[in-house]
């Protein structure tokens, strides 16, 4: 079973070739890194290592038994109890459950150990898998939105605070 491991500097080769192989099948669904988001990844992995240390940010991988990396799933802009969800699965990974597993873990984590209530998280308009990840996961369609000038969908998701121990 793949396992949702905190992004680590040690990541970074491994996170580099996962976004080099599914480029061209990301930018089919969402809208493209760019050139120099590779030409540069080196210091914005050492930037989004940062941000993760600050506490702003909470960024997951989806690793498979040999350590390949199957999967993103992050909270960014964590801000007064609140942050803005995002995923990626890889082309080969798709279709399997994968991504309705890893935002359901993160959930879990978002509310009990980064201390969350509430999740918000975006889709282009034909991006139909993401979206039925995040109606299955139960967040609620609350307007729309333009995603790097293409129109989308928001969503939220209320967390429900961790279970009291003891």
């Amino acid at each position: 079973m793949p396992q949702l491991q905190r992004l680590r500097p040690d990541h970074a080769p491994a996170l580099l070739a996962f976004e080099r192989d599914n480029r061209a099948y990301f930018a089919a669904h969402v809208p493209d890194r760019g050139d120099d988001y590779f030409t540069h990844f080196d210091a914005r992995h050492r930037d989004l290592l940062a941000e993760q240390a600050a506490g702003i940010c909470h960024f997951h991988l989806v690793v498979d038994d040999t350590g390949a990396i199957l999967g993103r799933v992050n909270l960014v802009d964590v801000a007064d109890h609140s942050a803005e969800l995002g995923y990626r699965i890889a082309e080969k990974a798709a279709g399997q459950g994968l991504a309705t597993s890893a935002v359901r873990r993160l959930c879990t984590l978002a509310a009990a150990q980064y201390g969350l209530t509430t999740l918000r998280a975006a889709t282009t308009l034909d991006n139909a898998a993401s979206q039925a990840v995040l109606a299955r996961i139960g967040f609620t369609e609350t307007g729309t939105t333009l995603l790097s000038g293409l129109p989308g969908l928001t969503y939220t998701l209320r967390l429900a605070p961790p279970a009291p121990t003891g």
